[in-house]
């Protein structure tokens, strides 16, 4: 396959792993390439802006003092961080385009509030400070990897315990696949036991769509067998990265994709690949970089 010197120049190969895309490369390998190679657009979701759009009122709640961190008052921050929003991201104007009275965006930003009242059902914010709030963590791993990623919040209690929260505004996971959703948290944990050398005491989920909490206290032998994973997955995305063979995994995830017109299993074609491709010497050599099976 044929790169043209534009192209290469303009795609960078991928040099950090964040949980984001991890999870895309586990769902769909090529879902992976679309979005941290090619860079692809995506159209916004109602649903994922006004995730962001909670996640920043309870960031900005925490501003107040803690007798003034009230339901109604976190209510109030709603339109000014809408505004802010659309502000810093244009393309957020297609979302109500074709809804000139308004009705539909002001359902989802009822919505919103909802969301935002059934947190103080399940966290009383008068009783925290947290240590931090949408910190951006990176370490880098002894084998050179390097993971980053944003973590909600951080609570430090005065025994020195760290706890990680994560807000969610869709529905708790179903048991059988609740360990899908801790992944993302023991990622963060496995960050900042490389960072600090602490082993958080507690992860927590919030889910604010069904009002549920999920709590996890992990072990070193859980993070210490997350980066055995995240060292495997880095490896096949290098793999991937050095050879072009980025191939789609169909599932019931496909039906929301954005890439369907350029993705093989649903007759699209991918764009050329903007990178170096290089082809593997020999079966032999090939199976000496992967290692043993």
């Amino acid at each position: 396959m044929e790169t043209s010197s534009e192209d290469a120049a303009a795609a960078v190969r991928p040099a950090s792993l964040s949980p984001s895309r991890a999870g895309d490369f586990m769902q769909c390998p090529l879902l992976y390439r679309f979005r941290v190679i090619d860079k692809l657009p995506e159209k916004p979701s109602e649903a994922a802006t006004r995730g962001t759009l909670v996640h920043a009122v309870l960031e900005r709640l925490f501003d107040a003092p803690a007798s003034e961190r009230t339901a109604p008052r976190a209510k109030s921050l709603i339109p000014a961080q809408w505004d802010k929003l659309r502000e810093s991201r244009p393309e957020l104007t297609e979302l109500f385009a074709d809804d000139p009275r308004g009705e539909r965006m002001a359902r989802w930003l009822s919505d919103a509030e909802k969301l935002v009242e059934r947190w103080f059902t399940l966290e009383d914010p008068t009783r925290l400070e947290p240590a931090e709030r949408e910190l951006f963590v990176q370490a880098e791993l002894a084998s050179g990897l390097r993971l980053r990623g944003i973590i909600d919040r951080v609570d430090v209690a005065p025994s020195g315990d760290v706890r990680i929260v994560d807000y969610k505004t869709g529905k708790a996971p179903r048991p059988e696949y609740a360990e899908g959703a801790l992944f993302q948290m023991k990622f963060y944990a496995l960050v900042v036991w490389r960072l600090k050398g602490v082993i958080p005491r507690r992860l927590q989920l919030v889910y604010l769509g069904s009002g549920d909490v999920i709590t996890y206290d992990p072990v070193m032998a859980d993070l210490e067998r997350v980066e055995r994973k995240l060292l495997a997955l880095w490896e096949a995305i290098e793999r991937a990265t050095a050879t072009g063979e980025w191939r789609p995994r169909p599932s019931k995830l496909c039906g929301w994709c954005d890439h369907q017109a350029v993705c093989p299993e649903f007759g699209g074609t991918p764009p050329p690949y903007p990178l170096p491709l290089r082809a593997p010497e020999s079966a032999e050599d090939e199976q000496g970089r992967m290692g043993p099976g």
